[in-house]
């Protein structure tokens, strides 16, 4: 009789290579301090929202970490949406900002997407402005968005082969989905991939997410993903951040699939810290893309 073999995932260390992308920011912070340039990133949080709080904080102490000057713009919930326009406008126009960070979910009462289109694209640090988004689905990106950029460099910084690579996505918002998707479709390294982007509306989902080599879950939803919806040897990477009575978790049930993966990143340590070290990336391409 043979023995069954029990398969258990590498895991996809985000925390590590965040590290090896912050080193690479500083250094390069540092040639731009010869040229008497400090890059600069302008981040606005609008109301209480404790996630947005923390997120912001990270990110705060991260430019310090770096190199990166930062500005602070925290405003009152009730600030009016005439009001933050009129602070974007103000970032827009100070050659020391480089970057300009608004921070989502804004307030019900504010525009979302009319004060992200404020924010002047060469300024836009997050690459949620149309004109860079436009830019990566043509394939000539100048930034990306954190999050999917972030994946990417997992990806190849872990050695997994995009190439020919049957990819789905669980997912289609504007800030994950489908800027991975059109990251991943480039004829591009770290790319060359295969992509189904899946969501609310599609039907047999794990018929979907069986067919991937490479599975992606940004769905929102806790432990949506199981392992028997993951093939066997799949590179699985969880985007959830969801919090609950056992702490936070992903959208992957991660003990149980990482029995099945190949790699699988955890949740936290995975994907977070990738988002804000390709943010600090972002602000430095944009930096020099000022001075060009």
């Amino acid at each position: 009789m043979t023995d069954e073999v029990t398969m258990t995932a590498r895991i996809i260390d985000g925390k590590a290579i965040a590290a090896e992308v912050r080193a690479e920011v500083a250094r390069a912070c540092a040639e731009l301090a010869k040229q008497g340039v400090t890059p600069g990133l302008a981040t606005v949080l609008v109301g209480d929202d404790p996630a947005s709080h923390v997120y912001v904080r990270s990110k705060r102490k991260a430019c310090a970490e770096v190199g990166i000057k930062s500005w602070d713009h925290d405003l009152p919930a009730e600030t009016s949406q005439d009001a933050l326009l009129e602070l974007v406008d103000k970032l827009n126009a100070d050659d020391a900002v480089h970057g300009i960070l608004v921070q989502i979910p804004l307030p019900d009462h504010v525009e979302e997407q009319t004060v992200l289109d404020a924010v002047a694209p060469t300024k836009d640090a997050d690459g949620f402005h149309p004109y860079n988004l436009g830019r990566l689905l043509s394939g000539s990106p100048i930034v990306a968005p954190a999050t999917p950029a972030g994946i990417q460099q997992l990806l190849l910084r872990s050695g997994v082969e995009t190439s020919g690579a049957e990819v789905v996505i669980v997912g289609r918002s504007n800030i994950v989905g489908k800027p991975m998707g059109a990251l991943l479709v480039q004829k591009a390294e770290g790319a060359n991939s295969t992509v189904t982007i899946c969501h609310t509306r599609t039907r047999n989902l794990a018929e979907h997410t069986r067919r991937a080599d490479i599975l992606i879950a940004a769905i929102g939803r806790a432990h949506a993903i199981a392992a028997d919806m993951v093939k066997e040897g799949a590179v699985v990477i969880d985007v959830g951040m969801n919090r609950t009575e056992q702490g936070l978790v992903g959208d992957v049930d991660f003990d149980t699939v990482k029995e099945v993966a190949s790699a699988i990143t955890p949740v936290p340590g995975g994907v977070g810290p990738m988002t804000i070290a390709m943010l600090l990336s972002n602000v430095v391409s944009q930096t020099k893309r000022g001075l060009a």
